[in-house]
């Protein structure tokens, strides 16, 4: 099964436990520089092939490939390729790093080096030149940094490594398609202070070229002017790999050489985005604490008033038909309503347990990603600790699931325990299943191996749903969460409401503010995982998902309070949909995306994109929910605790 390689949660958790130790560091603590000395071999290693933005912007292909595919023919080492052991988050994202027929030196130039010798069939060049055509770019590793391009910033001059570099280009007019054959790597080193002959890489450089060799390959050889490769569709063709290395000496010390990397488009207008959002939700935020605070001020004066003059002049009724208007409207008539037992509230208390798992997941994934513990040097760390937190946290969903359905007159409580780790992440794995056989069939490198699906399935029942069952278990023992009124027996009638307190619109109202508040953000998230960048801005990401809680929680209260006033008890669910409703902002947002920026011929690829765009709403929906629910039954309990009740 491969355990040990793709899943080495404890020597992450080893790490992240060791950081005071290891603090010094400006990377994750437990990544340590690798030292070279003069001519010591240094592992090139090779990575899934990608596909990248084409000339035109777009990206044409979301299915990537095994660097050794069959129908590539890349040269092999002598013993075949080893797989090099990656994380699990590593895997689930897509990294299939082996070993390469690459042979660097530290600090050793070499030119024109061959590797192998392949002849390309009318399969493999049509396969490849396909492949050439949609955008595709090769990944390589050395000494766990990316090789790539040097591209230049057109706003700020400035220049910066873009990962992965093209397995070939199409001509302007689209007559011909030149498959780079060659590979001119330039390795960049920084001698270590204080020692000496002992250097480190802090930059990898590829420049690929296309050269048609029609004569043995000789020392200058690949320096000439060639004409290029053309893989024959109609025919056989032959082509001669080669590379040359060059190493560079650098100023750049080892702890800075990924900023070269982490490269930000416009920086002003995260800056921008993230001011408007601000504004926004001071404003929002004061707007409503100033119109609840005065409003439910004057009504519990009122209300305790109007029980002051009930007890104390039980024989006179001035008093009673001077107020008797202003009770007959209003929060307070649904008292004995307003914590009557919701539809459905097995399904509810399933959705907030697996919703506030969600919410402590995210908010210690991003803490620690904004604490430097997830940087890119170490591969699939994110991902990792992601799963890690999800699962350990299984017993925080257990226990709130099982102690708002014990606060909702639950009865059905062994289902709650089976349902609250099972529910959620069941239609999670299914979905990602299916999606995944859609790569299988494409033989893309993007699809989990099965013994990882086994991995996290074994992860799962053996760590999370037996802490998920303890959570639900000591949340049934513990005290119910009494409301603090009495609910009546038989259920008051509901008037109409007016439009914009309607299901439909005030979901479309209250879900919009939370998404306008990350927006901006969510679109430089999904550029990098769709084209393949490296996303580190988390002080961004932190801030946004602060003014997203803040955002959710104040217009949902907003919203509960106007539906309590119009006299509709029915708050649960239409807090946790209204709030939920962001994630349809957010799958509309994907569409567009998908419109503007991508532009997939396949049918496969158009369903990994949906899928997994619905895949991702639906997370967002049971966070978001859940964030708008407690936001508000907070706020109902505590309104609801301030007047005395005959």
């Amino acid at each position: 099964m491969q355990l040990r390689k793709h899943a080495p949660s404890g020597a992450l958790l080893a790490s992240l436990l060791a950081a005071p130790q290891l603090a010094s560091a400006f990377y994750l603590p437990g990544v340590a520089p690798t030292t070279y000395k003069q001519d010591e071999p240094v592992p090139l290693y090779v990575n899934t092939i990608r596909p990248v933005a084409g000339t035109d912007y777009m990206l044409h292909s979301v299915v990537s490939y095994d660097y050794y595919h069959p129908l590539f023919q890349f040269c092999q080492p002598p013993n075949g390729p080893e797989d090099v052991g990656s994380s699990l988050g590593s895997i689930l994202f897509g990294d299939r790093i082996k070993t390469s027929p690459f042979e660097l030196k530290m600090a050793h130039n070499e030119t024109c080096k061959t590797l192998c010798e392949t002849t390309y069939q009318k399969g493999a060049a049509l396969f490849v030149n396909q492949r050439i055509r949609s955008g595709i770019a090769l990944n390589w590793l050395v000494d766990g940094l990316p090789a790539g391009q040097k591209f230049p910033d057109e706003l700020t001059g400035s220049e910066f490594y873009n990962p992965g570099f093209l397995l070939g280009v199409e001509t302007e007019d689209g007559t011909e398609v030149q498959f780079n054959n060659h590979y001119n790597i330039q390795v960049e080193y920084h001698e270590v202070k204080g020692s000496q002959g002992q250097y480190r890489v802090v930059g990898v450089i590829v420049k690929p070229e296309s050269k048609l060799y029609e004569s043995a390959v000789g020392a200058d050889t690949c320096n000439k002017k060639l004409k290029p490769v053309v893989l024959d569709e109609a025919g056989d063709t032959k082509v001669q790999f080669t590379y040359s290395v060059e190493w560079i000496p650098s100023t750049t010390a080892w702890a800075t050489r990924w900023d070269k990397y982490l490269h930000v488009f416009d920086p002003k207008i995260h800056w921008f985005s993230l001011i408007n959002s601000a504004v926004i939700v001071v404003f929002l935020v004061l707007t409503v604490m100033s119109i609840l605070v005065r409003a439910l001020k004057k009504d519990i004066a009122r209300y305790n008033r109007l029980d002051q003059l009930n007890l104390e002049d039980l024989s006179g009724t001035s008093a009673l038909m001077e107020d008797g208007v202003q009770e007959d409207s209003g929060w307070k008539l649904v008292h004995g309503d307003v914590f009557r037992t919701p539809s459905h509230p097995l399904l509810l208390s399933v959705f907030l347990g697996n919703g506030a798992q969600l919410f402590v997941m995210a908010g210690f994934t991003i803490a620690f990603a904004l604490l430097g513990f997830l940087s890119p040097s170490n591969r699939g760390s994110l991902g990792t600790i992601m799963v890690l937190l999800y699962t350990v946290l299984g017993f925080v969903g257990g226990y709130t699931s099982s102690r708002m359905y014990k606060s909702l007159q639950g009865e059905k409580w062994k289902l709650c325990i089976i349902l609250t780790p099972l529910l959620v992440p069941g239609i999670v794995f299914t979905t990602f299943f299916l999606l995944d056989l859609f790569l299988w069939a494409k033989q893309s490198s993007g699809a989990v191996p099965f013994t990882t699906m086994l991995v996290i399935v074994l992860i799962w029942f053996i760590i999370s749903v037996p802490l998920s069952c303890a959570g639900s278990w000591l949340g049934f023992r513990a005290p119910a969460l009494e409301p603090p009124v009495r609910t009546n027996q038989i259920p008051r009638q509901i008037p109409p409401v007016t439009t914009y307190l309607k299901p439909i619109p005030s979901m479309l109202l209250v879900g919009l503010l939370p998404f306008g508040a990350i927006f901006v953000e969510l679109y430089f998230i999904m550029s990098s995982i769709w084209f393949s960048k490296i996303y580190y801005m988390f002080g961004f990401l932190f801030l946004c998902y602060g003014l997203m809680i803040m955002t959710c929680a104040a217009v949902t209260v907003l919203m509960v309070y106007f539906l309590l006033c119009a006299e509709n008890y029915n708050w649960q669910w239409r807090a946790f949909l209204a709030a939920g409703t962001t994630s349809g902002y957010i799958f509309l947002n994907a569409l567009i995306y998908w419109v503007s920026k991508l532009s997939l011929g396949g049918f496969a690829g158009s369903v990994l994109y949906i899928g997994y765009s619905l895949l991702i709403s639906f997370l967002f929906f049971i966070l978001t929910g859940s964030i708008g629910f407690f936001a508000s039954w907070l706020f109902v309990r505590k309104i609801y605790s301030s007047i005395k009740i005959d």
